[in-house]
């Protein structure tokens, strides 16, 4: 039974701890027992559907997945109980130590506090299994810990690479810290795209050197540049392009001796493939990012500025367009966040913008969220730390370095100030 207990319990002006005695009895903070079996706690229990709401009423005999993504929730406890009433709350995204829940009581004490404490968990990964102990102590917590060792998911790190007139690269850390310059590797370039393949790798293809290119490049997990690799398809600049299928790429869009809507598909090897007739408004200088866990959305671009977006299936169809929401502009960019989510952020249109706009995961796009950091177009976005994203470097009518980190909620932070080389028209993806 060690080890079922957590560390803590976060009661303001409490703090105090349950713990278990002998015999699989359960102490209250005073050390009076409450005999239980931990197979009577563990069983019995019904769980529910994932909560995202900001507030919960809960019924004894439930479990609920809590997700606080995007909220804070706040549970309201049975106004009665009868004792070994069971709950159990669990933290669905890992999201609790940014977003808490809070348990009011309801006129019940919990463990030997009345309803006047509040009671918070705050912990990211966070299980917490109440039983009611009777009126003098109540409702009482048998498990409250956080699972520390879960699979990574999402790639870790993130790479810029290229832009006008350079090949030199940026790493960026798990923590979201660009490096300094990488120097060049294959054929300097700008209005080029990349994204990942092989669920930890990535590449960067076609753009601009003097003339329109198909090159590509792939990236190792370990962020390292291969050289050039001769190019397949339509020779275009300013495409975009995202994964798809969990392990797949998709390069779309872009500009050769006009506005075209082709796409060209990447293997979970990193081959790419030869045209797929095009679907949806040609254009240029648009935007993508992955959502939900294995589809992608395209949006944005010009041919005048537009707003409309194009999603991605599971196997790189891309569908017709979908009516834009939020401001028509171009030389965008986007990346995923939160595991399911995207954002398109920044832009132009007669003028340069900082907007963003968050993309379910059910690939519905929202509307404009105020800008964070400096307006400006033809920058880079990647995904890092498996759950964030950071958008970086651009044009404000000249070339700017600064970064703008993305939390696992979707938020945009201010100005991080300028690593590497400044420039525009560059592209970034993530590797593992």
């Amino acid at each position: 039974m060690s080890g079922i207990i957590g560390s803590k319990i976060n009661i303001r002006g409490s703090g105090r701890v349950a713990k278990l005695g002998t015999d699989g009895q359960v102490l209250t903070s005073s050390g009076a027992g409450v005999a239980m079996n931990y197979e009577d706690v563990a069983g019995g229990i019904s769980w529910q559907s994932v909560v995202t709401a900001s507030t919960l009423t809960a019924v004894a005999g439930n479990g609920y997945p809590i997700d606080t993504s995007s909220n804070a929730c706040t549970i309201t406890l049975p106004a009665s109980a009868s004792n070994g009433d069971q709950i159990i709350f669990t933290d669905y995204a890992r999201n609790w130590g940014t977003n808490s829940i809070t348990l009011d009581s309801n006129g019940l004490n919990y463990q030997g506090d009345d309803d006047t404490f509040d009671v918070e968990y705050s912990t990211d990964g966070q299980s917490v299994d109440i039983v009611y102990s009777g009126a003098t102590n109540g409702w009482i917590p048998t498990i409250d810990e956080a699972v520390a060792d879960v699979p990574v998911k999402g790639n870790q790190e993130g790479i810029f690479g290229f832009g006008v007139s350079t090949g030199v690269t940026n790493l960026v850390s798990n923590a979201g810290v660009v490096a300094t310059d990488v120097s060049a590797v294959g054929t300097a370039r700008g209005e080029i795209a990349a994204c990942e393949y092989g669920g930890d790798k990535g590449i960067f293809g076609f753009g601009y050197s003097g003339s329109y290119v198909a090159t590509t490049n792939l990236v190792s997990n370990a962020g390292v540049i291969a050289s050039d690799v001769a190019g397949v398809g339509t020779a275009r600049g300013n495409s975009a392009a995202c994964s798809y299928g969990t392990d797949k790429g998709i390069f779309a869009y872009g500009y050769t001796s006009g506005y075209t809507n082709i796409s060209s598909l990447v293997s979970n090897v990193g081959v790419v493939s030869a045209d797929v007739t095009g679907v949806g408004t040609a254009r240029q200088a648009a935007a993508a990012c992955e959502y939900g866990t294995d589809t992608a959305i395209f949006g944005y671009g010009q041919n005048a500025h537009l707003s409309m977006t194009n999603l991605v299936s599971n196997v790189g169809v891309v569908a017709t367009d979908t009516t834009g929401v939020g401001t028509d502009r171009s030389g965008l960019a986007a990346c995923d966040y939160g595991y399911d989510k995207g954002i398109f952020a920044y832009g132009y249109t007669g003028s340069y913008f900082s907007i963003s706009n968050l993309v379910s995961n059910a690939g519905v796009v929202g509307t404009d969220v105020t800008g964070v950091g400096t307006a400006r177009r033809y920058l880079a976005a990647t995904q890092y730390g498996g759950d964030k994203g950071i958008f970086g470097f651009g044009t404000t009518g000249s070339n700017v370095g600064m970064t703008n980190l993305v939390t696992n909620a979707g938020v945009v932070g201010s100005d991080v100030s300028a690593v590497g080389t400044t420039r525009s028209n560059l592209a970034a993806c993530s590797f593992n």
